[in-house]
């Protein structure tokens, strides 16, 4: 087994950083799945995916040699940072569309489904309505899951967005929306709701 593959993503970041290119083809051989399936999750077009994966790799070279990369404990949290920075920069640049719409595709939760919870059609209400039955859910969620679910579908900020007004990470966010929908499925199939879209 080579050296490299003996190493954890910290290490390998910062021997690239100092010099040793074969610790960045780990690295990315490791990173390149997950990130790119993320960035297909969020835009939903393989072209698109394969330019902005291009442009996160080479923005994280370009951080990684100017030495801008902060040992944070895990780098896939940080490149996936930067991905969703590429992402929305490119929605910025199409005249301020929105990463995700939530006219578009009928998915208000960003999951690459028609449903909000469930991935299926059956049973299709109006958007107002799952979002009014979202309003009296999430109630019951706690503080920090209620806060997310709010800034995502009520205000319509971006993960992003939401990370810097609550001073925490975008995976952080990330991971609140998850535990939220989570909490949310769990409710809707107690009271009985439905919460797809149309």
């Amino acid at each position: 087994m080579s050296t490299t593959k003996r190493m954890s993503d910290e290490e390998l970041a910062l021997a690239y950083i100092d010099g040793n290119n074969s610790a960045f083809d780990e690295l990315l051989s490791r990173s390149q799945d997950k990130v790119f399936n993320y960035i297909m999750y969020v835009v939903k077009d393989e072209d698109l995916a394969n330019e902005l994966f291009q442009e996160t790799f080479l923005k994280v070279i370009t951080k990684m040699q100017g030495g801008r990369y902060a040992e944070s404990g895990k780098f896939i949290w940080w490149v996936t940072r930067i991905a969703h920075n590429v992402i929305i920069d490119h929605y910025r640049a199409q005249k301020g569309r929105k990463v995700v719409d939530l006219n578009k595709e009928n998915d208000l939760s960003n999951l690459n489904s028609s449903s909000i919870l469930e991935g299926n059609r059956e049973g299709q209400i109006s958007n107002a309505q799952v979002l009014s039955d979202v309003r009296r859910l999430m109630k019951a969620l706690p503080e920090p899951q209620r806060e997310v679910v709010f800034m995502r579908f009520f205000q319509e900020m971006s993960f992003k967005e939401i990370a810097e007004q609550t001073h925490v990470s975008i995976n952080t966010s990330l991971g609140r929306m998850r535990y939220a929908l989570m909490n949310l499925r769990k409710l809707s199939h107690q009271y009985g709701m439905n919460l797809t879209l149309e």
